[in-house]
């Protein structure tokens, strides 16, 4: 039976179809065609919480091919690239009160769907009714409905009153769900971390018995969970989760790994809740919106410590090389999962880069020093300022103020140089052609041997003056010849 929803509840509703008159508009195309239209999932969830956007999920008796008949000369643009699962994407671009607005939409057959035990893929089915598809979504919460164009809410499991609990629950047992989509457990960490909703203890329980089916789930599919995740606003939640119930081992075993036991003495401080305590800043110092470099940059910076860990004689603790041989672990980890060479690049420099500061000191550092730092972190300068000044958790506050200071200072000499000598740009005084002009060369290793030179000479001494610059090349070439 549907819930009874209060006045305010049914305001919600109506309010989500005022805003979004092409959700009508698309529903009386389908009941012109014989065929029924729902608002569903994520997007009934949304509009209850007050954050719907302009992404409107929709279902449908309607067959595939159905449903691109009658939604390809209403909408703007379609694209049927989901439809061996039963889905068709469309945008339309509408007006709402005094503003325009483009919706991205998708219409998904009824459907169940289910893994066999071996395969990476769902096998997709078609239903007949709104309930049997309802019963196969993730959690309660996104098992509700809307039907169209009459308005009816449609709540089968509850999921209204798990919304106002802010509860994540299944809408059959946790077992079934999470065998007919193993990824289902990893969506549950995630929606804890997006909606900061608590997991309910019969479907953490199934988490950490299943937590070996995700093995089956392809890399690309968890890889897309796990950065929704980390780009939410509590991933500390969501990993956390992953951590408890198992999941990480099998998905991203480097961060349980940090969980290492302290000697007696407490030594060094925990690895694993360092690192969440350097996402959350890191996330803090973001200036336009979530940042998934940074952000798993934060993540993987010190996943190299249990390798390097060593216990000194004197009774310290040591991580030497950690850095170096993070950026290895990370650059292999985010290449299993797929992610794209320029991210894998992109993170794992962070990661390598992300202890040069502590060699700053009290500002030690001569001029060609900072240059190089500027070079080598070329376009990630801005990240791994934040991702530096994150790494300080010391709860010493005359040390944490030390450190920022001399950060503030080091960030105060690079802006005085970048405005000197236009370091982001740093090239040697003479370009290829000149080299070869001033050599009487040809194109060929030579050429890239003084041009190595010669941008070394620039990073150690600064710009050098054109007859300045041909006076050092022609010493270097005498030396070479000689």
């Amino acid at each position: 039976m549907p819930s009874a929803l209060s006045q305010v509840q049914r305001r919600a509703v109506s309010e989500l179809l005022r805003v979004a008159p092409v959700a009508d508009d698309l529903a009386r195309r389908f009941q012109e065609a014989g065929f029924s239209l729902a608002l569903v999932g994520g997007s009934v969830r949304d509009a209850l919480l007050g954050r719907l956007g302009n992404d409107l999920d929709f279902t449908t008796d309607a067959r595939p091919q159905d449903v691109l008949k009658i939604v390809r000369p209403w909408a703007d643009a379609v694209w049927d690239v989901g439809i061996a699962f039963g889905t068709v994407g469309a945008q339309k671009d509408a007006r709402v009160g005094d503003a325009d607005r483009r919706f991205q939409i998708e219409v998904t057959t009824f459907r169940s769907e289910a893994y066999d035990r071996t395969s990476r893929k769902p096998e997709v089915s078609y239903g007949d009714s709104i309930e049997e598809d309802l019963v196969r979504r993730d959690f309660t919460v996104n098992a509700m409905a809307v039907a169209l164009p009459e308005k009816e809410f449609i709540d089968p499991h509850g999921g209204l009153e798990d919304l106002a609990s802010r509860v994540l629950r299944t809408p059959g047992t946790p077992e079934e769900s999470f065998s007919d989509d193993p990824l289902r457990m990893m969506r549950a960490a995630r929606f804890a971390a997006q909606l900061d909703f608590e997991v309910a203890p019969e479907v953490i329980a199934a988490m950490n018995a299943m937590a070996g089916r995700i093995e089956i789930v392809s890399a690309e599919r968890v890889r897309d969970e796990l950065n929704k995740l980390i780009l939410s606003p509590h991933p500390r939640k969501g990993l956390s989760l992953l951590v408890e119930t198992g999941l990480a081992d099998r998905v991203l075993p480097e961060l349980p790994a940090l969980h290492l036991e302290r000697d007696e003495h407490h030594r060094h401080k925990d690895v694993y809740d360092h690192t969440l305590i350097v996402l959350e800043q890191a996330m803090a110092l973001e200036d336009d919106g979530p940042d998934l470099t940074l952000r798993l940059a934060a993540l993987l910076h010190d996943i190299g410590k249990p390798r390097t860990r060593r216990f000194e004689k004197d009774g310290r603790v040591s991580f030497h090389h950690h850095e170096v041989v993070g950026a290895k672990m990370t650059k292999k980890r985010m290449m299993a999962l797929k992610y794209s060479n320029e991210l894998v690049k992109d993170v794992s420099r962070l990661v390598e880069l992300h202890l040069r500061f502590h060699g700053y000191g009290t500002g030690e550092w001569t001029d060609s020093a900072v240059r190089r730092y500027v070079r080598d972190a070329g376009p990630l300068l801005d990240r791994l300022h934040k991702l530096t000044r994150s790494d300080c958790t010391t709860r010493n506050k005359r040390k944490a103020a030390a450190l920022a200071r001399a950060y503030d200072g080091l960030e105060e000499r690079i802006a005085k140089l970048q405005e000197q000598e236009e370091l982001d740009s740093i090239r040697p005084d003479l370009d290829g052609n000149q080299i070869m002009e001033i050599l009487g060369v040809g194109p060929g290793p030579v050429v890239g041997r003084a041009y190595k030179h010669m941008l070394e000479l620039r990073l150690e001494d600064g710009p050098m003056e054109y007859d300045s610059a041909v006076a050092a090349l022609k010493e270097w070439w005498a030396e070479q010849e000689g």
